[in-house]
């Protein structure tokens, strides 16, 4: 019982310090107002190039977990793996557009995968993840650091407008988001409403 007190005080800790964040959504350069009035945006992921934690790249973050798993149980590390990468289609991507186009109802823009024939796309680049930890007794946030480039569909080398947002932390109220994916879902869901306000505010 008090294991379960001091986890739930903790969680509520960790989210209070995360509430007192402000997502900054930092416009580094151009102009978003191309977007006033458009309907539809294309909108893409990249996963090309971020570190993981204390690692400088995925695939070392992914070789060293994917051993001790597999070191303890056949077949676990390569299960993980395989994970990891399939949550990027059926958890992160879902949340971030799920929580972008509630975001901007009344804007009446929608943001949604495979249509080039938007006149923008949103390009969503993953530049660092910290996956966090929940042991029960202690947790730690997720947190993402992501870059989105506005460019022509049609011309995708002519960047309209570049923006940042660091820190992004990732998790669910209540301490109960042992699973990794789970963490790092709850970061992309922040980081599509962080910049569905953002976009928001801006537009006309």
């Amino acid at each position: 019982m008090k294991k379960f007190i001091y986890a739930s005080v903790m969680a509520i800790s960790f989210l209070a310090a995360d509430a007192a964040i402000a997502q900054r959504v930092d416009l580094r350069s151009g102009d978003v107002n191309v977007l006033s009035g458009q309907k539809t945006v294309n909108v893409e992921y990249d996963y090309s190039s971020f570190g993981v934690g204390k690692f400088a790249t995925e695939q070392e973050y992914l070789d060293k977990k994917s051993a001790e798993y597999n070191a303890k149980e056949a077949g676990k590390g390569d299960a993980w793996k395989k994970a990891w990468v399939e949550d990027r289609k059926n958890r992160y991507e879902p949340k971030f557009e799920e929580l972008f186009n509630k975001g901007l109802e009344d804007k009446g823009i929608t943001a949604v995968t495979a249509r080039p024939d938007a006149q923008y796309t949103l390009i969503v680049k993953t530049r660092f993840v910290e996956p966090g930890f929940n042991v029960g007794v202690m947790r730690k946030n997720a947190y993402v650091d992501y870059e989105i480039d506005l460019v022509e569909s049609a011309n995708k080398s002519n960047k309209v407008a570049e923006i940042a947002m660091r820190n992004v932390p990732g998790g669910q109220f209540g301490g109960f988001d042992f699973d990794t994916g789970v963490r790092i879902a709850e970061s992309y869901a922040k980081a599509g409403k962080s910049l569905a306000a953002f976009l928001d505010k801006k537009l006309k």
